[in-house]
């Protein structure tokens, strides 16, 4: 199955009898179930758990007080949702992979923590309007396809005053790079416009401006740690859903996009043993709704 590569816009038209040009509508439904089958690949769990540290200072910077009614989107295996519980607060950890939610569930009973998982898609959350206090993301709603929609629901499940805090990727991180790299062995949909725009302070505040008392935006790092280039490709090549879809999709072209992927890492990798030490920049925000 071709792999529905989330990151980039490519927007395909066709033309009218006038020979003027006009975009198509993306399929949301078909890309959504592409996307499912790649994030249910691999193990991801695998992958999202070395981020841990990404949830924990999103909740710190949150500030979240006790007994805080938390939903968390997209939540993968359940770094945001941990971080939040660990606070003490009542989380529903949501996402549209069952089997994410499973790795969180399995994580929150090892920690001792208590959590509610509900499977759910992030642009049609099953909850009532400002029913949280805080609605968070690690990663996670930036891959929906229906940008704006999931923004607004991230929004609409949150009371006034509450906040919406997330982590994502910028345009420029070794992930939107990573990504990229993969776009061009792997088409992605028409349509789509970049998760990366998550990452972008004038498109957060275009989305959330209108319904914001205030907007905290915040570049920082994470840093993938791995023994070699060759630990992390076959690590992600084996557990990191989307690039292994996109080394079956390629079929016998799989070198070609190992020597990207190499080169991709060749420009960030700041160590000098060998070894792997590639930060990438993510947007850390923090927005309370008026």
């Amino acid at each position: 199955m071709p792999l529905a590569n989330p990151l980039f816009n490519l927007t395909k038209t066709s033309p009218r009898k006038d020979s003027t040009m006009t975009t198509q509508a993306p399929d949301y439904k078909a890309i959504k179930t592409k996307q499912n089958a790649a994030w249910s690949s691999g193990d991801y769990a695998k992958i999202g758990s070395t981020l841990q540290i990404t949830g924990e200072m999103l909740a710190e910077a949150t500030a979240p007080a006790h007994g805080a009614t938390v939903l968390d989107v997209a939540g993968g295996n359940g770094n945001a949702t941990l971080a939040f519980a660990r606070r003490w607060c009542a989380v529903t950890s949501t996402d549209y992979v069952a089997a994410l939610l499973e790795a969180g569930r399995i994580r929150a009973e090892a920690d001792k923590l208590e959590v509610t998982f509900q499977v759910a898609d992030a642009e049609d959350l099953p909850f009532e309007d400002g029913q949280f206090d805080i609605s968070t993301s690690t990663f996670g709603v930036m891959f929906t396809p229906n940008q704006e929609q999931s923004a607004r629901e991230m929004s609409r499940v949150v009371r006034p005053g509450g906040k919406i805090a997330m982590a994502n990727w910028t345009p420029d991180s070794f992930i939107g790079h990573l990504f990229k790299t993969l776009g061009r062995h792997v088409p992605p949909p028409a349509g789509v416009q970049s998760p990366a725009r998550w990452g972008n302070r004038d498109w957060i505040e275009a989305q959330f401006g209108a319904t914001a008392e205030t907007i905290a935006f915040e570049l920082k790092n994470f840093n993938f740690r791995y023994a070699s280039p060759d630990h992390f490709i076959d690590f992600f090549r084996t557990y990191y859903g989307p690039v292994h879809k996109a080394f079956l999709a390629v079929g016998d072209a799989a070198e070609a996009l190992e020597t990207d992927m190499r080169a991709t890492i060749a420009q960030f990798n700041v160590a000098t043993d060998g070894s792997m030490i590639v930060p990438s920049e993510y947007a850390e925000i923090v927005i309370t709704k008026r």
